[in-house]
């Protein structure tokens, strides 16, 4: 069995990580820490999952941290695990970090982004956890950064173009809207009830941090820079993200030819479902589950690729994720424990 603890376990990406790893077939739950929560039982902050998981939550400690585990996922805010990882990876545990602080290996890119980096030296080492990306490099690594919410659900459907040279890397506009649990767990007012029950509004309008992240691994797929216009979109359900993704294609693609190399690229992986023609994604029927589905729509008219991906953004945006890219680290089945079936409606 894989032991497995969960640093920062009572945020919402925390606590999605209990719940599927306390079902998972081949893990054990070591350790649930909470700043806020320290000394009461996870089932008694997350009632749902009662008779389930009966560990208390722990204050976090350097002196405890990683001990007894094979694996610490670190779900905190950025800055706090660049600053821990030394210290896990010297017990001999592996890393999967929910934070921005390991997706990018180029530290001036980060502090741009963010701010400056704790530990530069881990950088080189860590492995941005697209996983149906990186699979091969996923499988070797101690160091995980898995990606945000908004870059994965547009790079997988971006990347396999990228590459296969079907679109053009400037230029591309992408409209995402997230439900609000994407905002965390802790009180504000931009996403107190009153504030966002019957809104639906853009925000950081081309300032989100996760535009970066998207062109870095894009101008990768592309090998040559790639520039992004990002919206994002706060919208009243709890949780869900929808993105449209508005790119050129190059002349002679077609929408057979989009279909062909998306897949081409996905094929074997269960958790990316191409959409029939006339069935864009829907947020509804990816709920609860690791899947990314993906449509497209070839609009010849005004030449632009219309490509549109709906996720689970605490799933597949994140804890999903991270129990797949942890799979892959040790040798499982990538879908070990993430074969839930979406709910109908």
């Amino acid at each position: 069995m894989i032991r497995a603890a969960i640093v920062g376990a009572t945020g919402y990406a925390g606590a999605e990580l209990v719940r599927i790893l306390c079902a998972h077939p081949e893990v054990t739950i070591t350790t649930v820490t909470s700043r806020q929560f320290a000394g009461q039982r996870f089932d008694r902050v997350f009632p749902a999952l009662a008779g389930r998981v009966e560990l208390v939550c722990e204050a976090l400690a350097d002196e405890r941290i990683g001990a007894g585990a094979d694996v610490v996922f670190t779900a905190l805010p950025h800055k706090m695990p660049m600053g821990l990882a030394p210290l896990i990876l010297d017990r001999g545990c592996r890393i999967v970090d929910l934070s921005a602080d390991f997706r990018f290996n180029d530290a001036a890119v980060y502090a741009a982004a963010y701010q400056p980096h704790a530990s530069p030296g881990l950088l080189a080492e860590a492995v941005y956890g697209l996983s149906e990306v990186f699979t091969e490099r996923i499988r070797g690594a101690r160091l995980i950064g898995n990606p945000g919410c908004y870059p994965t659900s547009v790079l997988l459907p971006l990347y396999p173009l990228l590459k296969g040279g079907l679109i053009e890397a400037e230029g591309i506009v992408v409209d995402s809207k997230s439900g609000v649990s994407g905002a965390g767990r802790s009180p504000s007012l931009s996403v107190h009830f009153c504030e966002v029950n019957d809104s639906f509004k853009a925000y950081k309008v081309a300032a989100h941090r996760h535009a970066p992240e998207m062109e870095v691994y894009a101008g990768q797929a592309a090998g040559r820079p790639a520039r992004i216009t990002f919206v994002p979109h706060l919208v009243p359900m709890t949780r869900g993200m929808l993105s449209t993704i508005y790119a050129r294609p190059l002349p002679g693609v077609s929408a057979r030819g989009v279909r062909q190399c998306l897949e081409a690229f996905y094929a074997g992986r269960p958790f990316i479902r191409l959409r029939p023609e006339g069935m864009p994604p829907d947020t509804l029927h990816v709920r609860g589950t690791n899947a990314c589905d993906i449509g497209w729509v070839h609009d010849e008219r005004n030449r632009r690729l219309i490509l549109m991906s709906a996720i689970d953004n605490l799933v597949k945006g994140a804890a999903g994720q991270a129990v797949q890219n942890m799979n892959l680290m040790f040798g499982l089945e990538e879908s070990e424990g993430l074969r839930q079936t979406p709910w109908p409606v």
